[in-house]
């Protein structure tokens, strides 16, 4: 790519589609990270060390105005705005280096989006190179036309009143010029999520399913499973299964074919992480070619500790793909036959597992429930309901209903079974309960898979109507009705009440638009 149609100039050196042994050496000259003694490599973002939602937007153009649904996640900024800070960004980067990577977006050869990485720091290159893909753009894909342009400048910051922004960082999306800009962050999540809202714009104008979930699959590749859910609520955990092949772990599209990955990479979250527990997860990050972001190294030893939490809770490791033993042929497998809804619920009123029926998918699928645990468990006594359409709300560009009809037309073609799982609390709230253990989760998983819980007799649950198993080995009996097992049964329904109400508030004040059909298929007041 011609640097200067972008603006920009006099650069001191480019360097291009450099290696990771090659990155790797250069993070270290510009004492940007150090090695583990593993062999990982970890870096630090400064004191943004999480996405920032409210320092993201969308230029207003002819080419996509009517179609994003503009609100609290997709907000508009003003196409003079954007350039002024790209031609700021240009300004900034004359005499320094830079580092581009020609990458691509999609395993799906059809779907395949060229993108060129453009970032100041060559930690960041690496982690572009991780985490995109490298197989060329062929004349089959329906976005072969010029690539996307990711420039990712974290050491550029804003003057909010200088340049009409929220703050000093800045994230705009600019679909009519094909360009993305990050300023002022260096948290490596931006620049994933910004090429993951372009996908789930252009996707779906395709017919195609972009979805927030993990997936892996069989032997066959064709009873693919998918793991919907926000951070921090099981994605990477549940789909890196020994048993399965992994497709991917957050990124995904759904078209004609069955299920692809958007990604090359994985990017996990790290607090706690621990060899017994996630055996995968904790080698794939053990070794040269994984990045650890932000997570604490004892200097002389260079041991990193995964249980600090002193710099943020949310450390992360990214590495690529391969690093998990069974990656499926392709990235890619045939169509879902089990879906599961991950939800974090600190309320402890979900049960660990229900069945549900295909319009109440569609609620939850819409509502996107989990909950809020904040800084600590320990500190937390009142969670808090998080509702996010989609299980990816900040990342939707268009209305969540777009997403929902698709899903709705593959679950029904497909004959999709589709579960919700908690993996948050039981037998109580934060402070009275506990989380589920995650090799209950586990046995739960994998007892669908194997059909073992279409066996078992199931009950139905009168206020949200889905139904539970009433056994599953390796899970306690008692644990799989919240109604039994909780020791103070008023408890449990007054706590069941409070968030049937807090669903039924957030579809009622707009928080969704759904059909009434759907709508009669959420939670009900009164047990």
């Amino acid at each position: 790519m011609q640097l200067e149609v972008l603006g920009l100039k006099d650069l001191s050196v480019v360097y291009a589609n450099l290696s990771a042994p090659a990155l790797c050496e250069d993070a270290i000259r510009r004492q940007e990270g150090r090695l583990t003694s593993s062999g990982a490599f970890v870096f630090y973002t400064g004191k943004r060390t999480g996405r920032s939602p409210k320092d993201r937007f969308f230029v207003l153009e002819p080419e996509s105005e009517k179609e994003i649904a503009w609100g609290k996640w997709n907000q508009p900024v003003e196409e003079k705005v954007f350039e002024a800070v790209w031609n700021r960004a240009c300004v900034y980067l004359k005499g320094k280096e830079v580092y581009v990577q020609e990458l691509s977006v999609g395993s799906e050869g059809l779907y395949r989006l060229p993108v060129c990485i453009i970032t100041e720091r060559a930690v960041h290159s690496w982690f572009a190179r991780i985490m995109f893909r490298k197989e060329p753009v062929e004349n089959e894909s329906v976005f072969k036309d010029s690539p996307y342009v990711v420039l990712h400048v974290p050491g550029l910051e804003l003057d909010p009143a200088k340049d009409a922004t929220r703050s000093e960082a800045f994230i705009g999306i600019h679909l009519g010029k094909r360009r993305v800009l990050i300023a002022g962050t260096g948290y490596s999540g931006e620049m994933k999520k910004s090429v993951f809202s372009v996908m789930n714009y252009l996707l779906p104008q395709k017919d195609v399913l972009s979805m927030h979930c993990a997936a892996n699959c069989g032997d066959s590749g064709q009873d693919a499973a998918l793991f919907f859910g926000l951070s921090g609520t099981g994605k990477t955990s549940l789909s890196a299964d020994s048993s399965r092949w992994l497709v991917g772990d957050d990124e995904h599209g759904w078209g004609k074919t069955g299920i692809f990955n958007l990604e090359g990479g994985c990017y996990a979250k790290l607090l706690g992480l621990s060899e017994k527990r996630e055996p995968e997860i904790f080698r794939a990050v053990q070794r040269f070619g994984a990045l650890l972001e932000n997570v604490t190294m004892e200097p002389q030893d260079r041991i990193v500790s995964f249980e600090d939490a002193s710099l943020t809770e949310n450390t992360r490791g990214s590495y690529p793909l391969e690093f998990f033993g069974r990656v499926a042929n392709g990235a890619k497998a045939g169509h879902a036959k089990h879906i599961f809804f991950l939800s974090c619920d600190a309320f402890g009123v979900l049960p660990p597992v229900a069945k549900l029926e295909p319009l109440q998918a569609l609620y939850y699928f819409l509502t996107g429930y989990t909950a809020n645990v904040g800084q600590t468990e320990v500190e937390l006594r009142e969670p808090k309901a998080v509702f996010s359409p989609c299980f990816g709300a900040p990342f939707m560009p268009l209305a969540p209903y777009r997403y929902a009809e698709l899903l709705q037309r593959w679950i029904q073609q497909q004959r999709v079974r589709v579960w919700l799982v908690n993996t948050g609390w039981v037998t109580g709230p934060v402070g009275t309960g506990y989380r589920i253990p995650i090799e209950h989760t586990r046995s739960l998983v994998a007892r669908i898979l194997d059909g073992t819980l279409e066996q078992v007799p199931m009950e139905r649950c009168r206020t949200f109507g889905w139904e539970l198993p009433t056994r599953c080995p390796g899970v306690p009996d008692a644990l799989l009705n919240p109604r039994r097992s909780w020791p103070d049964p008023l408890r449990y329904r007054e706590k069941v009440q409070e968030l049937v109400h807090l669903f039924h508030r957030f579809v009622d004040d707009g928080g969704v638009d759904m059909p009434s059909a759907i709508r009669k298929a959420g939670p009900v007041t009164g047990e």
